[in-house]
């Protein structure tokens, strides 16, 4: 029997172990943190559950195929729950729009913005659902491994004038400014620039709206878990705690993996969910490792996060699961995160309200939240965050309890944050990125770190730095991709 290992437990790489291990090939996963996850990562403290990161779920027929794939069922070890409105969008002069699949619901909001803007609307709709049909349906889990892939992807893409921005696009359906705001910021969800990030992108609209927003009972956190107990069930084997400290090498193709601990074992093939630029540099013993990862260095990344989690007495049934807090500025505070390196003092806000759907991820008469701002990652914005972090903290604090949740800050009883510095130490994030490559066209499909290494036969890649990109959907979609080719080679003896 053929065997495996992958390096680091987040959704990519647990998604890729299932599909190797239902293929018949031994998976070992190895993750160097105290618990599974990646940036799924989660804490408990006094009761509450904080999930770290990804709490949004999208096309959970993506998920439910891993288990099928030996026969199992998703719903054996994962409760999704569906989320209405998938989000509320509010701006500083009180308007509020609740983002929706209700087509009349929807239409009514739209009209109260510019009755024009409904039929541009339905316009920007049928062109979402093609970028979808070309970007994610059809290229979504396709790995790009030579030009010419790109090359026969080219006319889809230049019909849907993927050169241009996602708010360009949405620009030239609707005339409302909120409404373009409203229309185009799925793409920070994935670490893009509305202003840059290409306008297949736009798909992210039509995969919300025929396949809704979920959320796992229990959190973010349950879905890894869910993940972990089907993989091991399946025979697969789980290494937790034991970072890996080199990918071995003969020179030729790798050989195995050598953690902190000293344990060693060869493998027929590796794969990594950690970092690109971090899995190049524990490439040992072949030059490809350092001049992959210093080719990777002159990219550009995506933003990092500011992120703070709190637990509160009361409850706040009037405050729905997911909410954007549009700041005064949009096109400048962008500008800010990712071309200028400032920390904006007005910042735009994804607030988390996991207990407005599960309301066990708090104890009885209490609520669980967290508060996310893009902030530049640490390459543009080089600043001490354990000393700004207080003050940015309170900061955001003051706008949560001015616009969404009035005496807010009397009555937290749990408060933590997580910084740019965080996701550099504990996840080893490039620059602190929260979400790897920054999704220009240019860093996209073949030009991402592709799925297969091009120099060593059997190094392989998944996850948020490869195609298709970050966000759930796109590290699964990546995992199938890697699989395809895993599979194929470790069968047919290219990766022996």
């Amino acid at each position: 029997m053929k065997n495996a290992a992958i390096v680091g437990a987040g959704i990519g790489g647990l998604a890729l172990a299932i599909r190797l291990q239902s293929a018949g090939i031994a998976t070992t996963l190895v993750e160097g943190r105290d618990r599974p996850g990646g940036r799924a990562y989660f804490w408990e403290k006094d009761g509450h559950v904080f999930d770290a990161g990804p709490t949004v779920i999208t096309d959970p027929d993506c998920l439910k195929e891993l288990w099928a794939l030996s026969g199992g069922d998703m719903a054996a070890d994962v409760d999704l729950l569906p989320i209405t409105p998938f989000y509320r969008l509010s701006w500083p002069d009180g308007t509020v729009f609740d983002y929706t699949n209700d087509d009349a619901h929807l239409a009514e909001q739209i009209a109260r913005l510019d009755p024009a803007d409904v039929d541009g609307y339905r316009r920007f709709l049928d062109y979402s659902a093609g970028v979808f049909v070309e970007g994610y349906e059809k290229l979504g889990a396709v790995p790009f491994l030579d030009f010419k892939s790109m090359i026969r992807a080219a006319p889809q893409l230049a019909r849907y004038q993927a050169w241009r921005s996602v708010y360009s696009i949405v620009s030239g359906f609707v005339r409302n400014d909120k409404l373009r705001q409203a229309l185009s910021f799925h793409t920070l969800l994935v670490g893009g620039n509305p202003m840059a990030t290409s306008s297949i992108y736009a798909l992210i609209h039509k995969l919300e709206r025929d396949g809704g927003v979920w959320f796992a009972r229990g959190g973010t956190n349950a879905l890894v878990r869910g993940m972990i107990d089907h993989f091991q069930r399946i025979g697969g084997t789980l290494r937790i705690g034991d970072p890996v400290e080199a990918i071995e090498s003969d020179g030729a193709r790798v050989t195995g993996l050598r953690t902190k601990s000293g344990w060693r074992a060869s493998f027929d093939a590796v794969a990594s969910n950690a970092d690109v630029v971090r899995s190049y540099e524990l490439v040992e013993g072949h030059r490809r490792g350092p001049a992959a990862a210093a080719r990777l260095r002159r990219k550009r990344f995506s933003p990092s996060l500011f992120v703070v989690h709190f637990g509160v007495r009361g409850e706040y049934p009037d405050v729905p699961h997911h909410n954007i807090l549009f700041g005064p500025r949009y096109r400048a505070l962008l500008g800010d995160i990712y071309d200028h390196g400032r920390l904006a003092d007005d910042p735009s806000l994804y607030v988390h309200h996991p207990t407005a759907t599960d309301p066990d991820m708090a104890p009885p008469g209490r609520s669980t939240f967290y508060a996310l701002a893009p902030v530049p990652h640490l390459g543009k914005l080089p600043i001490d965050w354990e000393e700004e972090a207080p003050r940015y903290r309170d900061r955001i604090l003051e706008i949560l309890e001015q616009r969404m949740l009035p005496g807010l800050r009397d009555r937290i009883e749990v408060l933590f944050h997580y910084t740019p510095q965080d996701f550099a130490e504990d996840l080893g994030a490039h620059l602190g990125s929260a979400f790897s490559l920054e999704p220009l066209l240019t860093q996209s499909a073949w030009f991402r770190t592709h799925n297969r290494d091009d120099v060593i036969p059997n190094l392989y890649f998944v996850g948020a730095g490869t195609h298709p990109g970050a966000g759930i959907p796109g590290v699964v979609g990546s995992a199938k991709a890697t699989a395809g080719l895993m599979i194929a080679d470790l069968t047919q003896g290219r990766a022996a």
